[in-house]
């Protein structure tokens, strides 16, 4: 992970002066996904790249101690070994950057990355996911509670009604609360971006959680019914460039929620790549929220070295 965000004081003025131009938005968008996107051994590396990068997820009603057992072991070797020979990688220690569960499954994928010698982090979603409807000291006790299990990173989800009516002192404040409860744990907040009705308040819920020390922000639950898109990502990127512009700290991108193929992370990249730089195409400053995604990168690596695609039977999740 890269340098913590410290935050800063509130700058309500900032906030206030927020325009965002909806039109030059959606143009900027069609742009990048208008992008010819890299061809053959090229296609290969930002497809590795991309799994790098990716927060390998599992937030389902029926999580048991053995699925997330799986799940820790596809992220220590998300691909074939024997791909991973054919293209002279096998030695570069590719992982994915994490694994994120619920609270309840940190104590067990803890365990399972310490079983197996791994050091990738455990991510865990916390504060009331997804909807962030109960009490606040339930919230904060939650994160606490996941710390203690072992997550090393907490997605937290704002209170949307704060950033829906304005409230940027109170959801400022809010944040703050969480980013002292995760401790040394990594904080990225959640702006569930399908639910704030527009590309300026999306940017003013950007600057807030920034401000109150989020070291990422990330578009949506992926329980919402729009979540990641790449017109709300122009705008929370360029969100995040401002904030650096004036604070010098830099922050990182999740996107969540909907990234399902090879080709979408590729996209992803591109962005991330065009608006903010190479730094930012690094897993300490980017994160894909995923978890089907992967297995469509592995078959077209497949495809990439043997020529063929594979039957999902080939690549199995673990």
């Amino acid at each position: 992970m890269s340098a913590r965000n410290p935050g800063m004081e509130l700058d309500l003025e900032w906030v206030s002066k927020v325009r965002v131009n909806h039109q030059a938005v959606l143009k900027r968008a069609q742009q990048i996904q208008g992008r010819k996107l890299p061809k053959k051994q090229w296609q290969a590396a930002w497809h590795l790249r991309a799994v790098t990068c990716i927060d390998l997820t599992t937030l389902a009603g029926d999580d048991t101690p053995s699925n997330v057992h799986r799940l820790c072991l596809k992220a220590i070797q998300p691909v074939r070994q024997d791909l991973l020979e054919s293209m002279g990688m096998h030695d570069k220690g590719i992982t994915t950057a994490a694994v994120c569960v619920y609270p309840a499954r940190v104590a067990d994928a803890v365990k399972s990355l310490k079983a197996a010698n791994s050091s990738i982090p455990v991510a865990s979603v916390a504060t009331g996911f997804p909807a962030g409807q109960t009490a606040l000291k339930t919230r904060l006790e939650e994160v606490r509670m996941a710390v203690e299990d072992g997550a090393s990173e907490i997605d937290i989800v704002i209170n949307r009604t704060l950033a829906l009516t304005g409230q940027w002192e109170a959801l400022y404040q809010e944040i703050r609360q969480f980013r002292e409860a995760c401790g040394e744990a990594h904080m990225k907040t959640i702006l569930a971006v399908g639910e704030l009705g527009t590309f300026g308040n999306v940017y003013k819920a950007s600057l807030v959680a920034m401000m109150a020390g989020s070291d990422f922000i990330k578009t949506s639950t992926g329980k919402e019914t729009v979540n990641a898109t790449y017109p709300v990502a122009i705008v929370m990127v360029r969100a995040i460039r401002d904030y650096f512009l004036r604070s010098g700290h830099k922050v990182g991108f999740k996107p969540a929620g909907g990234i399902r193929t090879a080709k979408d992370s590729l996209v992803w990249l591109t962005l991330m790549k065009e608006e903010l730089g190479d730094e930012w195409l690094r897993p300490s400053l980017f994160r894909l929220g995923a978890s089907s995604l992967l297995a469509d990168i592995e078959r077209q690596l497949y495809h990439y070295v043997t020529g063929r695609y594979a039957a999902y039977h080939e690549l199995p999740m673990a």
